[in-house]
């Protein structure tokens, strides 16, 4: 189905400006034309019609998951076996795709190794995490841990991300399964696992994304988010919990840093009476929101966020983001009637 005509078979088409989840609707744009949302210094013009393909040739079903490659190409990830990983350039023009055997295709990573490009791909359905080239050619695939001691059988295992070190080395998050981040090095043998489904510190509920932290060269780390507890986790490399970041009423997927920000889309607002309550969240080098595309403007009492929701009516379970070189960004969705990205372009 074409966004375009998704739109004005949903709510989506009005993008309806809502209050706090607790209240009703309040106002309503007539159309997307030279809509901008984000906050102070991330403000971004909608571009609904982006990367818009002929369903009947190039379907998607979950729009997971979005890179950019060392080309300027963007890489989009959806679990349709007709055609896994879709190839766009900027202007959101088809360049090729390939893939027919990822029906759980979640998570999607870009490696550079050596001057060349290679991908991650998570699948929950499959119980792997698949190493391609740009192409599409397997690499290695990794099973459960099954000489961990945490798993019983594979079915515990539903992996959901990855994030690379410049060495090789690899991170996997469990965030369908068992919860656990499991360290491998560049060969895919296991180094270390920590983690784990609970509430202490260390532990996750939904640990959907992760990322590697080298802003900081001389204090690398991993970027955790933990999905239904609304906070960002950061661990040492070797998988020591440091510190968390709430982000109340924010169900947060992936981290994905660019530059010194991290960005992150929000499956969906915490208490809000709809479902389809998502938008984006933006934070600084100092751990601080300042933009949140589709939702409230982030504010701070007692250096504590207030509760972040929905305000405007333009996403349905935003995914993930990936942010271009020309600072614009993509928005894969889940759940959202088979719809292509939407690119935000910075103003």
């Amino acid at each position: 189905m074409s966004r375009r005509k998704f739109l004005k078979q949903s709510s989506i088409a009005s993008l309806g400006l809502l209050m706090h989840p607790m209240y009703s609707s309040a106002f309503s744009f007539t159309n997307t034309k030279d809509v901008i949302v984000g906050h102070n210094s991330h403000r971004y013009k909608v571009d609904m019609s982006w990367g818009d393909l002929d369903p009947l040739k190039t379907p998607v079903k979950d729009c997971h998951e979005m890179v950019q490659d060392s080309k300027g190409r963007i890489v989009l990830l959806t679990n349709h076996i007709k055609n896994n990983v879709i190839v766009y350039d900027k202007s959101g023009k088809f360049i090729e795709s390939w893939g027919t055997e990822y029906p759980g295709g979640h998570g999607l990573t870009l490696s550079k190794e050596n001057g060349e490009d290679f991908l991650f791909i998570t699948d929950y359905e499959r119980h792997q995490v698949i190493k391609t080239t740009i192409d599409g050619k397997v690499i290695f695939e990794i099973d459960f841990p099954a000489d961990s001691g945490f798993y019983k059988s594979k079915n515990e295992f539903k992996p959901t991300e990855t994030t690379v070190l410049e060495n090789g080395d690899f991170y996997v998050a469990d965030g369908y399964g068992n919860q656990f981040i499991t360290h491998y090095n560049h060969k895919g043998e296991l180094l270390n696992i920590f983690g784990g489904k609970g509430y202490t510190d260390g532990q996750f509920l939904n640990a959907h994304g992760i990322c590697y932290d080298n802003r900081d060269k001389n204090n690398p780390s991993l970027l955790i988010s933990a999905r239904e507890m609304n906070v960002l986790k950061r661990f040492s490399l070797e998988g020591e919990y440091l510190s968390s970041i709430p982000v109340p009423g924010a169900l947060i997927c992936r981290p994905v840093i660019h530059k010194n920000d991290i960005y992150f889309a929000v499956l969906k607002s915490k208490n809000a009476t709809n479902d389809d309550s998502g938008f984006l969240l933006i934070m600084n080098d100092k751990n601080e929101v300042v933009s949140c595309p589709g939702a409230t403007t982030p504010s701070y009492n007692n250096n504590s966020l207030d509760e972040l929701y929905q305000t405007v009516r333009l996403f349905k379970h935003p995914h993930d983001v990936c942010i271009d070189d020309d600072e614009n960004m993509y928005v894969a969705q889940w759940n959202s009637g088979q719809t292509y990205p939407i690119k935000l372009i910075r103003v």
